[in-house]
Protein backbone atom coordinates (compact mmCIF):
# COMPACT_ATOMS: atom_id res chain seq x y z
CA UNK A 1 0.00 0.00 0.00
CA UNK A 2 1.28 3.37 -0.56
CA UNK A 3 0.54 6.58 1.68
CA UNK A 4 1.43 10.32 1.25
CA UNK A 5 2.87 12.48 4.55
CA UNK A 6 2.21 15.77 3.61
CA UNK A 7 2.50 19.19 5.02
CA UNK A 8 -1.05 19.62 7.22
CA UNK A 9 -2.78 23.12 5.58
CA UNK A 10 -3.98 24.36 8.95
CA UNK A 11 -0.27 24.43 11.11
CA UNK A 12 2.57 26.79 9.95
CA UNK A 13 5.01 23.40 9.43
CA UNK A 14 8.84 25.04 8.22
CA UNK A 15 9.87 24.47 4.46
CA UNK A 16 11.70 22.54 5.37
CA UNK A 17 9.22 20.02 7.52
CA UNK A 18 9.82 16.85 5.50
CA UNK A 19 13.03 16.97 5.00
CA UNK A 20 13.26 16.99 8.58
CA UNK A 21 11.07 14.52 9.34
CA UNK A 22 12.86 12.22 6.43
CA UNK A 23 15.74 12.78 8.27
CA UNK A 24 14.42 10.90 11.57
CA UNK A 25 12.41 8.43 9.97
CA UNK A 26 15.21 7.40 8.06
CA UNK A 27 14.84 5.35 4.25
CA UNK A 28 12.81 2.38 6.33
CA UNK A 29 11.34 2.12 9.45
CA UNK A 30 9.62 -1.55 10.34
CA UNK A 31 7.82 -2.11 7.48
CA UNK A 32 7.85 1.06 5.94
CA UNK A 33 9.52 2.51 3.66
CA UNK A 34 9.92 6.13 2.93
CA UNK A 35 11.07 8.99 0.07
CA UNK A 36 10.95 12.45 -0.69
CA UNK A 37 8.97 12.73 -3.94
CA UNK A 38 8.40 16.72 -4.72
CA UNK A 39 7.26 18.92 -1.61
CA UNK A 40 5.84 15.38 -0.03
CA UNK A 41 7.18 11.91 1.84
CA UNK A 42 5.69 8.50 0.08
CA UNK A 43 5.31 5.79 2.77
CA UNK A 44 4.63 1.90 1.06
CA UNK A 45 4.11 -0.65 2.85
CA UNK A 46 2.88 -4.50 2.55
CA UNK A 47 -0.60 -4.67 1.19
CA UNK A 48 -1.60 -7.06 4.11
CA UNK A 49 -3.44 -9.10 1.75
CA UNK A 50 -2.67 -12.11 4.30
CA UNK A 51 -5.31 -11.03 6.64
CA UNK A 52 -8.80 -11.54 6.53
CA UNK A 53 -9.80 -7.88 7.15
CA UNK A 54 -11.54 -5.88 4.07
CA UNK A 55 -9.38 -3.63 1.77
CA UNK A 56 -10.71 -0.79 3.51
CA UNK A 57 -9.88 -1.81 6.76
CA UNK A 58 -6.17 -2.73 5.98
CA UNK A 59 -5.98 1.02 4.37
CA UNK A 60 -6.78 2.21 7.93
CA UNK A 61 -4.32 -0.04 9.84
CA UNK A 62 -1.73 1.03 7.83
CA UNK A 63 -2.70 4.91 7.86
CA UNK A 64 -2.81 4.87 11.67
CA UNK A 65 0.28 2.89 12.09
CA UNK A 66 2.28 5.20 9.68
CA UNK A 67 0.92 8.67 11.68
CA UNK A 68 1.58 6.82 14.74
CA UNK A 69 5.28 6.54 13.79
CA UNK A 70 5.13 9.91 13.13
CA UNK A 71 3.70 11.15 16.52
CA UNK A 72 6.25 8.64 18.06
CA UNK A 73 9.39 10.58 15.87
CA UNK A 74 7.96 13.73 16.24
CA UNK A 75 7.93 13.39 19.90
CA UNK A 76 12.00 12.95 20.12
CA UNK A 77 12.42 15.50 18.13
CA UNK A 78 12.21 19.38 19.18
CA UNK A 79 12.60 20.70 15.78
CA UNK A 80 8.99 18.27 14.72
CA UNK A 81 5.38 18.58 15.25
CA UNK A 82 3.40 15.60 14.68
CA UNK A 83 0.15 18.21 13.72
CA UNK A 84 2.06 19.61 10.87
CA UNK A 85 1.72 16.65 9.06
CA UNK A 86 -0.80 14.37 7.19
CA UNK A 87 -1.23 10.60 5.97
CA UNK A 88 -3.71 9.75 3.12
CA UNK A 89 -3.94 6.84 0.78
CA UNK A 90 -1.74 7.26 -2.48
CA UNK A 91 -2.82 5.83 -5.70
Amino acid sequence: MRFRITRHAGHAAPADAMELLLRRLGPRRDEVSFALVGAELRATTDDGEGYSWSREERVDVARRAIFDMLVEVCADAPELEAEWFAVGRFG
